[in-house]
């Protein structure tokens, strides 16, 4: 059985192609610059790599495209586009509406797009994705994950907002949370690794955007991303939680308005803002390291942050068993695991850290120390195959 992921973004389309069988990607790639001058296509497969620069001026075009190539005779690991049995489509936002991954139909769309209000720009380009992989494979099943549903467990006091409750009921304005795929297959793929169901993890995703989660027997209990992903740790180039009152400052001070303040928040400040170096913690460590220390500052803040977390979900679900890092800089990044790390010994948090600078390629990779009561774990990140995963579910059956 083979099943095809497609994630659309408002300018992009990422793809793997997973046999089920195996649970392992054949192809995958993604095409960049959908509808703008220069697009092209990244292939890899067993054949190797390959780039295809072709005009795609819509995301209809992009997915023909990549169903070209993946059955054609140079590049392709397909002999026909039957062979594709369903697809599964990222979505970001579930509102209110979904608890769980949904097989997409009309109505579903819908009500989907009724919910683009909550995230305007992924969701509509997750929609456009979805309406051009219809037209193009009208028979072919296709299912919608969420970035959301895994955080819809927490318990109303974790995401609700202490304002008038005009604004929740109206508008559904409350913490959603974002990165769920990740969250839920890395806290999945713990629990297995410990053996145990019964068990507190927090889970730690970091990357240029970066979100925490707090996994109590494999529910959600509470995650520091929010109604948007903006709120928690400092990012790239996102600020992380701060003040509401400073966009009101920001606008008075500078005469911008509402929305050029929230591009800057969103787009300008994090580590990048900090340093004035880079979003790029590679960059930032190179300067650091060369006596930078708005770099310094940046990275401090960040660790300051992910540490403060931990913290706070521990105290949350009563205790923690496991720490898990994934994500670009949770699984790269020795230091920046052990800068978190340190000065969490009171938790029962220690690692190994001749362990932790291996780089591991086993699906998990524990880096505890010995004596420390908190398992600590790195675990690569595999969104795809939980997006796989729920579609095969869902149109097949267990």
């Amino acid at each position: 059985m083979k099943i095809l992921v497609l994630n659309a973004g408002s300018s992009s389309l990422k793809y793997q192609l997973i046999d089920m069988d195996t649970e392992v990607a054949i192809a995958k790639g993604g095409c960049e610059r959908i509808g703008i001058d220069g697009s092209f296509l990244k292939h890899k497969s067993p054949k190797g790599e390959v780039v295809i620069e072709k005009a795609m001026p819509t995301h209809k075009e992009a997915i023909s495209l990549v169903l070209e190539t993946l059955v054609s005779k140079e590049n392709g690991v397909l002999n026909s586009m039957d062979e594709i049995d369903a697809v599964g489509h990222r979505i970001l936002h579930s509102g209110e509406s979904f608890t769980s991954s949904i097989i997409l139909t009309d109505e579903t769309i819908a009500v989907c797009d009724s919910n683009a209000d909550l995230g305007p720009l992924h969701q509509k380009a997750n929609l456009t994705g979805i309406a051009a992989c219809r037209e193009l494979m009208p028979t072919t099943p296709m299912v919608g994950v969420f970035d959301t549903t895994f955080h819809l467990t927490m318990p109303d006091y974790a995401y609700r907002y202490a304002i008038p409750n005009e604004y929740y009921e109206k508008y559904k304005i409350r913490r959603y949370g974002f990165h769920g795929s990740s969250h839920r297959y890395v806290s999945t793929e713990a629990r297995k690794f410990l053996g145990n169901d019964d068990v507190k993890i927090v889970t730690c995703h970091l990357g240029n955007g970066s979100s925490m989660a707090a996994v109590k027997n494999g529910k959600c209990v509470d995650t520091s991303m929010g109604l948007t992903p903006l709120a928690g740790v400092p990012m790239g180039t996102r600020c992380g939680d701060i003040d509401c009152a400073v966009v009101e400052y920001i606008c008075d001070k500078t005469g911008k308005d509402v929305h050029e303040v929230l591009n800057i928040l969103n787009k300008k400040s994090g580590v990048s803002g900090l340093s004035e170096v880079s979003s790029d913690f590679r960059d930032l460590r190179k300067a650091k390291n060369a006596g930078n220390e708005k770099a310094r500052l940046a990275l401090d803040s960040f660790t300051y942050g992910v540490k403060k977390y931990i913290g706070s979900y521990a105290a949350a679900m009563g205790g923690i068993d496991a720490l898990v890092f994934t994500a670009g800089i949770g699984e790269n990044d020795a230091v920046i695991r052990e800068e978190v790390c340190t000065g969490l010994e009171f938790l029962g948090i220690e690692i190994d850290k001749e362990e932790n600078l291996i780089r591991s390629d086993a699906p998990v990779h524990e880096i505890t120390a010995k004596g420390g009561k908190v398992r600590v774990l790195v675990i690569p990140t595999n969104e795809e195959l939980v997006i796989a995963r729920d579609t095969k579910e869902l149109v097949f059956g267990k």
